[in-house]
């Protein structure tokens, strides 16, 4: 592998020109082609064979309303009764503009369907389309909400809610040009440079493209949720720069050597170059790992995330080698080496000296930062936990205002007669009679049976908000009440946010398990060791506890909430723990592989275990120091997206950098190593000669080098 890299580096060096060329056309074209097949996406998390799966399947088949055609409610309110002759002329004249689209096939009017609030100061319509949600068209869209500016005028608020996205993707933002630009500001200050700050950038910004792009064509054959394509853009972009930021540091260390500019960047390529191949790879196949949860949606956002990465390593092998031929020594700027040597070699001295305290106190830090996790509750975010000036919100609010908090978390329950014997419509009376005696009720409605009388919808209005645990604890009621042989099954945001958890929940043990043992045997291999290994491990396993520990503790609890701009506290995003084991362990490796190798390599030198400790700590100290905090500076920039997933997520991937980066791989793994002296290498003499011997920095590249040239000198 080495080898192979160390030539693609020297050949795209040699041919920088035709390499930018083809990665600029690719990225032009298949931009072109992603926008021109106008991507779609979706916001369906449900998940099969689920019981709110198997409720929305008996819906569709036995109801010909169904869940087949688009629904928009539109929501008006005035701070005068809505019921007067005024206010339901403004209402009439808005919905009969409405009416004026030939997409919609009906309207259920507020008045005539008795969806007003009892006070006479919110109602609501129901709008429904002829065609399903993901079909009706942008010129319908906006002819709804044009339809809207005349009550607007009259002073009559109206909002939009329903199963049709309204409000429009937005791929990048503010919150992801904050992390760049403390990207760009780390960069300058590590290379010394503004120009040569904005390469790594560039190269990272390209391959995200590409991915991106490619993402976005992939729309027309997969369903793909807007909240896929930003937490692939946020990993990308982050190993983008990481990777790159890799080699351009191992090119400018052979620069120093005196080395001529085409063979170092061959060598840059061959053995910083086989690290981040490695690296890569690891995170890759801990994304696709995603894959055995067996939940579609989380399936495909580990993969669209994967291909980010994928490109970013390509670009990292064959772009940033042909960027560094264009920069040249550009790239070796005067460097105090005295200052430089102090600096580096202080922190191992350090950790070196004092292993005891430092291992301990940072044990004690990550432990009780993880003690929240202990109550953590698993959720879906509803509208209610958008900020306040969003359109979800205002209309989350002016229903909860008019028909109370329940009203937003409403359960549509399909009471199953078929096996009822009798009288069905007595039954299904029956059944409302005990629904109402539930606790958490609200209101429960009439039933309204099907064609053939063996199903009936009936829907039940809790007390509190869709999120809130009386809620959960109802639907788990619904489902349990058996009366004359008639099943209940409980579908609808709330019933399928709980199904998600409940089935998450169940696959995270596993999926733990698994990427777990996967590191343990993966660091075997490559440190030939047993001990190394399992402290690597253990740290992953104290990063993953602190980082839920403190999402639980800022999201969950609500502390620090305004501080990061969350406009509500609420439970846990169901799939965060398992994509936060998925990134987490890919990233820890990338630092464990960079920290530890070099250490390794000291070690099988000198046999002397401070000594490996303190050059690992040395020469990877810095790059790993640089790239964590670019981590950080990309995810923490996700913090202050608008979306409350993407705010969860880059909360999680921000501090769980921090925590394993800054206090795991820098902290306690070399305090352990130094109390573990000599006994951190060892390894079975009969497990040595059965497992591989991987060069994954490319050490050994060097050497056959060297070997080549004494051959020719000789010669």
């Amino acid at each position: 592998m080495s080898k192979f890299l160390y030539s693609l580096g020297k050949w795209s060096a040699l041919n920088k020109k035709k390499v930018v060329s083809i990665w600029v056309l690719l990225l032009v074209a298949l931009g072109a082609l992603g926008v021109i097949l106008k991507p779609t996406f979706t916001q369906d998390m449900t998940i099969p064979n689920t019981p709110s799966e198997k409720a929305m399947d008996v819906i569709g088949e036995e109801f010909s309303s169904g869940p087949d055609r688009a629904k928009i409610r539109v929501i008006f309110g005035d701070e005068d009764t809505l019921t007067s002759e005024t206010g339901q002329k403004i209402v009439s004249d808005t919905l009969n503009e409405i009416k004026q689209d030939k997409n919609v096939e009906s309207i259920a009017e507020p008045f005539e369907r008795g969806t007003v609030s009892e006070d006479g100061l919110v109602a609501y319509a129901d709008v429904t389309y002829k065609q399903g949600a993901d079909d009706v068209s942008e010129s319908s869209i906006n002819h709804l909400k044009d339809s809207l500016k005349a009550a607007d005028k009259d002073g009559v608020q109206t909002e939009l809610s329903g199963d049709i996205t309204l409000s429009s993707l937005e791929i990048g933002g503010t919150s992801e040009v904050i992390g760049v630009i403390i990207a760009f500001v780390i960069l300058a200050v590590t290379f010394g440079s503004l120009i040569i700050a904005g390469l790594p950038i560039l190269t990272a910004i390209i391959g995200l493209g590409v991915s991106t792009s490619v993402t976005l064509i992939g729309t027309q054959f997969f369903d793909l949720a807007s909240t896929s394509l930003s937490m692939a853009g946020m990993i990308g972009l982050a190993v983008g720069i990481d990777y790159a930021l890799f080699i351009f540091m191992k090119y400018r260390e052979f620069l120093r050597s005196g080395m001529e500019k085409y063979e170092a960047i061959g060598r840059a390529n061959g053995t910083a170059g086989s690290a981040v191949v490695f690296a890569g790879l690891t995170v890759i196949v801990a994304l696709c790992g995603l894959m055995v949860v067996g939940i579609p949606f989380l399936s495909v956002m580990g993969i669209t995330a994967a291909i980010s990465v994928l490109f970013g390593v390509l670009v990292s092998i064959t772009l940033v080698p042909a960027i560094m031929s264009i920069a040249g020594k550009k790239m070796y700027p005067k460097i105090n080496k005295k200052k430089e040597q102090a600096a580096t070699n202080f922190w191992g001295r350090f950790v070196t000296k004092n292993p005891i305290k430092l291992s301990v106190i940072s044990i004690l830090i990550l432990v009780i930062i993880s003690i929240p996790v202990l109550h953590l509750e698993l959720g879906l975010p509803d509208n209610g936990m958008k900020a306040e000036d969003s359109p979800e919100r205002q209309a989350y609010d002016l229903l909860a205002d008019g028909f109370g908090e329940g009203f937003n978390g409403q359960l549509t329950v399909v009471a199953d007669a078929s096996k009822v014997d009798g009288d069905k419509s007595a039954a299904f009376e029956s059944n409302v009679a005990n629904l109402k005696q539930l606790n958490h009720v609200a209101n429960v409605s009439s039933p309204m049976p099907n064609g053939n009388g063996d199903y009936a919808i009936i829907t039940i209005t809790p007390e509190k908000g869709p999120n809130d645990i009386t809620t959960k604890e109802l639907v788990k009621d619904v489902r349990d009440l058996t009366d004359n042989n008639m099943e209940m099954l409980v579908t609808g945001s709330t019933a399928v946010n709980i199904d998600i958890s409940d089935r998450l929940n169940e696959a995270i043990p596993a999926f733990a398990i698994l990427i777990v043992s996967f590191a343990f045997v993966l660091l075997v291999v490559v440190f030939r060791s047993l001990l190394v290994p399992l402290v690597a491990v253990l740290g992953f396993v104290l990063t993953l506890t602190a980082t839920l520990g403190l999402c639980v503790w800022i999201l969950q609890d609500g502390n620090m909430i305004n501080l990061f701009q969350i406009p509500k506290e609420g439970p846990i995003l169901a799939f965060l723990p398992i994509l936060a084991i998925g990134i987490l362990f890919g990233l820890a490796m990338d630092y464990q592989v960079f920290l530890v190798s070099r250490m390794r390599e000291e070690y099988m030198q000198t046999k002397n275990p401070a000594l490996a400790i303190q050059a690992g700590l040395k020469h990877s100290g810095p790059v790993v120091t640089s790239a964590a905090l670019i981590m950080i500076a990309v995810f923490g920039g996700a913090i202050f997206a608008p979306d409350a997933t993407i705010k969860g997520m880059g909360i999680a991937q921000a501090f769980g950098v921090l925590f394993d980066a800054f206090i795991v791989r820098l902290v306690i793994i070399p305090s352990v190593m130094k109390l573990m002296g000599n006994a951190a290498w060892y390894l079975p003499k009969w497990l040595d000669r059965i497992i591989p011997n991987v060069d994954i920095e490319g050490h050994q590249l060097t050497k056959d080098i060297e070997s080549d040239k004494s051959e020719k000198n000789n010669d």
